[in-house]
């Protein structure tokens, strides 16, 4: 049989296999002195000028309170940072160039730190060549968006003037509910066009999410399958071993749902199941998104579909752990959860019918993020009871973290005389594939927001949206006055979530 080699119509040749360098422009990161920024937005940039993805003239400019000169955030904050944390080997000459283009402003958030702020891009454009071009990355309290973006646009940094470009970066969480969803939005758009708005989400960011679409559509084989005449069950966990560690601050009052399952997990949700895109244009995707998340829907009964836990102390990891009641700074009489599991279904002609099952949690066995794909049996077995006890469920299941990868669970023959069924995996795993390493989810991420190039970012519909589902969950929660479920730490979660499976017939996956 002969095979015709098609290339693909939307690959220029002369440019598509090559990396995409941005332009001159600079960034202006506010909550420097964070983890976030130290752990993960410094490496980001170091490494993205080690890979030859920055311009010569790019410049990062710090905004903080503290009385720090340029030399002194340069050598005493960002150079410990990336050599603790970048991913591609330390340069000096790499170093250097990036150095000479670190600036700090010293300020608060008021109007005289916000024009020195504007007297430095002003500096930057003329000394570092960055043409007016500048992204603002707010790594802070959300309830600080107002102010920064306010102060931004009487300024004039929120400017889209004579070709430059001004953009905003957002970390979640992406408002409380779904009110709070859309005033910030409001607050947003009163500065930025949508074009220029960019609300991160690092996962989105991940090779393997992205790797998702590609095997989907990249492949006639597993297209045909993906739906309700062969899906029985679909199971999304984002699980971790650790604790809330220094984040009570931020933790306590959002919880796993909140923190999780609105932004991470109905992301997932969307890319699994939402239909053929046109094509990977940030607008057909988004639309895509959007329509599968609209088409969801919360339990009817809340009380049979909905689990929350609490982590207690125990042995986890080979050590003794508090629980999440003796974390420092927790009340005592919090009822923040630390777990979260909820069943959605979706009303669509392709997945009416399926559940889809979302869970995250802290204080888990181990750290696995992955989307498991349940395939209903075969209509008819020809075996005899001999032969097998009970054939498992064939299931697909896409490793996001920390082994990315994919796994084929399938029913194979027993070597010997009798036919004895076993169940087994066919494992690809990205790291035995392919000899380059994937860029970290930050270093993609930050570059795509220099180049202005959107799909990997949710838009304030799809942010709504996920709200819409969410928000009838939490009231429930709310309404009934008691604390989470107890789960001791180093296990799988409450009862409540094992018996939530159970009412449909269905268990948890053991990643």
């Amino acid at each position: 049989m002969s095979q015709t080699t098609r290339t693909n119509p939307l690959r220029d040749p002369l440019d598509r296999r090559l990396p995409h360098i941005a332009g001159p422009c600079a960034l202006v990161m506010f909550g420097v002195t964070g983890d976030l920024a130290s752990k993960k937005l410094m490496p980001a940039i170091y490494d993205l000028a080690n890979r030859g993805l920055l311009p010569p003239g790019f410049a990062l400019i710090g905004f903080g309170r503290r009385d720090w000169t340029d030399d002194n955030f340069a050598d005493n904050v960002m150079l410990p940072a990336v050599k603790a944390s970048a991913r591609t080997p330390f340069r000096d000459e790499v170093w250097q160039q990036v150095r000479d283009g670190i600036r700090f402003v010293s300020g608060e958030f008021d109007t005289d730190g916000f024009a020195r702020l504007a007297d430095v891009l002003r500096e930057v454009d003329e000394s570092r060549g960055t043409g007016g071009n500048h992204a603002f990355y707010l790594s802070i309290p959300p309830g600080l968006f107002p102010t920064v973006i306010g102060l931004l646009r009487s300024h004039g940094m929120a400017a889209q003037d004579h070709g430059q470009w001004s953009r905003v970066v957002i970390e979640k969480p992406f408002g409380h509910d779904l009110k709070s969803a859309q005033e910030l939005n409001e607050v947003v758009s009163t500065a930025y066009p949508s074009s220029s708005v960019f609300r991160i989400d690092h996962y989105l960011g991940k090779e393997t999410v992205q790797n998702l679409l590609a095997l989907r559509f990249a492949n006639q084989l597993f297209e045909p399958v993906w739906n309700n005449n062969y899906v029985d069950q679909v199971q999304i966990t984002m699980a971790e071993d650790i604790g809330i560690g220094g984040r009570a601050g931020y933790y306590d009052g959002i919880g796993a749902a909140r923190d999780v399952i609105q932004n991470h997990l109905l992301q997932l949700l969307a890319l699994t199941a939402m239909e053929e895109p046109t094509s990977f244009e940030a607008r057909q995707l988004r639309a895509e998104k959007a329509k599968v998340l609209a088409a969801t829907r919360p339990p009817e009964r809340l009380d049979l579909h909905t689990a929350r836990g609490r982590y207690t102390a125990a042995w986890a990891g080979g050590e003794k752990v508090g629980g999440y009641l003796d974390e420092p700074r927790i009340p005592a009489d919090s009822t923040t959860e630390t777990y979260a599991a909820i069943r959605v279904d979706i009303d669509n002609r392709r997945w009416a019918g399926v559940p889809f099952y979302l869970r995250a949690g802290k204080r888990m066995p181990r750290r696995v993020t992955e989307i498991a794909l349940g395939f209903k049996q075969a209509p008819h077995l020809p075996f005899a009871e001999t032969d097998t006890a009970e054939l498992g469920y064939n299931a697909l299941v896409l490793r996001i973290q920390p082994d990315e990868g994919v796994t084929l669970r399938f029913g194979a023959k027993v070597p010997g005389t009798q036919m004895e069924i076993r169940e087994v995996n066919m494992d690809f795993a990205y790291g035995g594939s392919f000899t380059e390493s994937s860029p970290e989810a930050y270093e993609r991420l930050m570059l795509d927001v220099l180049l202005g190039d959107p799909p990997l970012f949710p838009q304030h519909e799809e942010v709504e949206l996920s709200w819409k589902i969410l928000d009838p969950i939490l009231n429930y929660w709310e309404s009934l006055g008691t604390p989470p479920d107890d789960y001791e730490a180093g296990t799988w979660g409450p009862a409540s979530a094992d018996e939530m499976l159970a009412r449909d017939g269905f268990a948890w996956r053991r990643p």
